[in-house]
This record gives C-alpha cells, structure tokens and sequence, in this order.
C-alpha cells in the first residue's frame, strides 16, 4: 500500500481527528465492528504509532482508500499504488446511478451525490417526519400536503447545508458519524451508520433496499460520501 498524490484529497491533511475517525472507522471496520481482512491500515507502522491521531498519518488513510478503489491487478501494476479519488468518486455516482458530467470539477460532482442521496433520503420520510425536519429549519407547513412539504424541506436543507443548522440536523446521515454497523449484510446501510435524527430514519428505509455486492465498494460507497461532507465543512 503505497500513497499516490491526489490534489483531491490533500485538503484531508487539515482536518481535525475527530472528523478524520469516521473515515478511519470505514475503511478498517465491516458490517459487525471487526476489523477488515481485506484492509491495509491497521497494519502500517504509522498507524500503529499515531492512531488516534490520525492528522500524523493522513497520507496512509488515503493510500487505503486509493488500494480499495483499484482492482489487484491495477494496483500491482501501479507498484502497489491504487486509484485516484476522482476515479473512486465517478465509480460510486455510476453505481449510486448519479446524474453527473464526468469533466465536471470534482467538487460539483460530489454535489451531484450529496443531492441524489439527500433526494432519495426525503422522498422515504413519513409527513409526521417532515414536518419535524421542517421544524427544526424553522420551514412553515401549514396547508401543506407531503408533495410539496418534501420540495420545501429539500430546499431548506440545500440551503442550509454548511450552517450549524444543518450540522446538528443531519451531519451523521451519511456517515459522518459512522461507529455503528451495516445493516442486513451487503445493504447500504453503511453509509447511515449511527445516524440519528428523522433524516437518518428516512436513509434507513431509502438505501437498505439496495445491494452493493462488492466489497470494496461497502467501503468505497460510504467513504466518498464522507470525504464529500468534509470537503464542504473544510472549504
């Protein structure tokens, strides 16, 4: 396992541990909390040093997340490095079934994931759970049936989606504040972890349905969604 420059993920580099964890979390820990036998991280000698600190050894979570997203073949063919970040992301949105122009800047296209997994999240909330996340970003929902409460609290959240608001609301959805587990074996649930909050109810419900066979994509899936929701904070 060895680290490939990527311009993409070097912002990683700043942020705080308590942030990196989660990530951390993803990549070095399956469905039921045990350790991956597929991982690399755990093993390194930086890791075994700095670990909580992982500010110190930035370099090799990313170089876990490069190995994850290539197949053996490439990656040995690279001199154990693996795949861009870019290349992981666009390999997710196809997967996820995103709606993006690969020659888009990297950020926008994390938007286009963000927004598909955020859309897909709503539209399987209740009306009774709406209308809490409608309270709580203080969207009014008188008169309103759930078609339109769902547009209204989807553009409240887009609107509030680097404010505190948002931040207490629904940071963890997607796995910012991933410990927990996945749910019923190969589902999606990874990327909802320790959610909490009516959003995370409605991502329950949303994203179990589907099944992502590959083993590196139960990691890459959910550690892009991380790093989009980190480069938001961060930029």
């Amino acid at each position: 396992m060895a680290y490939r420059y990527d311009a993409d993920l070097e912002f990683l580099a700043n942020c705080e541990n308590e942030d990196l964890q989660p990530l951390v979390d993803i990549l070095t820990k399956d469905k039921d909390g045990k350790k991956r036998y597929t991982e690399g991280l755990t093993k390194t000698k930086e890791y075994k040093t700095y670990y909580p600190d992982h500010q110190k050894y930035w370099k090799e979570i990313i170089a876990d997340l490069q190995t994850f997203g290539a197949n053996t073949f490439v990656t040995l063919v690279r001199g154990g490095k693996g795949v861009t970040y870019r290349e992981i992301l666009c390999d997710v949105c196809d997967t996820l079934k995103v709606n993006f122009n690969k020659e888009s800047a990297t950020a926008l296209i994390e938007k286009n994931l963000l927004d598909k997994v955020l859309e897909k999240s709503i539209e399987e909330l209740s009306e009774e759970e709406l209308n809490a996340v409608a309270e709580k970003l203080n969207i009014p929902t008188e008169n309103m049936g759930k078609q339109a409460l769902t547009s209204a609290v989807l553009v409240g959240i887009r609107q509030t989606m680097t404010t505190p608001v948002f931040l207490e609301l629904g940071w963890g959805i997607f796995g910012i504040s991933t410990v927990g587990t996945l749910l019923a074996g190969t589902t999606f649930g990874r990327i909802l972890g320790a959610a909490t909050g009516p959003i995370g109810w409605g991502l329950t419900g949303a994203w179990t349905l589907m099944d992502i066979a590959s083993p590196a994509k139960r990691v890459t899936v959910p550690a892009v969604i991380q790093i989009a929701f980190l480069r938001r904070k961060y930029s």
